[in-house]
């Protein structure tokens, strides 16, 4: 799911919390170590995000927000902030070459640039916790 996350609407909201759980407590994110990426170069991504990146000039990066039962890739265009919403069952992460790497939800995808050692080793924490997650869905429904 494709959504304009620059303004506060509650509906919206639900949604979210309902695809991807609610926000991870502080102490959580202390014990995790975080939940958010480091800026995230876009090197492709599908057409419908391609739309959207290329009404502005600017470099064209994002970034991935850890929630409970999923994540959320933002990335802004003109002054809107966008949020491709996936799910753990729906991500997919593919590793293209040694320096980039692909998440894919149905029919959207981006790839992003990993020249550095800090974009691995988060992409490692966010593999492990979609694996803990789903591996222990039975016991948080």
């Amino acid at each position: 799911m494709l959504l304009n996350l620059s303004y506060n609407d509650p509906i919206q909201k639900k949604k979210l919390i309902e695809e991807v759980g609610a926000v991870i407590t502080l102490k959580e994110r202390i014990k995790m170590g975080g939940i958010g990426s480091p800026k995230l170069f876009i090197t492709a991504c599908s057409i419908d995000i391609h739309n959207l990146l290329i009404l502005d000039n600017n470099t064209d990066t994002c970034n991935i927000e850890i929630r409970k039962k999923g994540i959320i890739i933002r990335f802004r265009s003109l002054l809107e902030t966008y949020g491709l919403i996936i799910p753990y069952y729906k991500l997919s992460l593919l590793k293209g070459s040694v320096q980039e790497y692909t998440i894919h939800k149905d029919h959207h995808f981006i790839r992003v640039a990993a020249k550095t050692k800090e974009v691995h080793t988060y992409i490692k924490k966010l593999s492990a916790h979609k694996i803990d997650y789903l591996t222990n869905i039975s016991e948080n429904p």
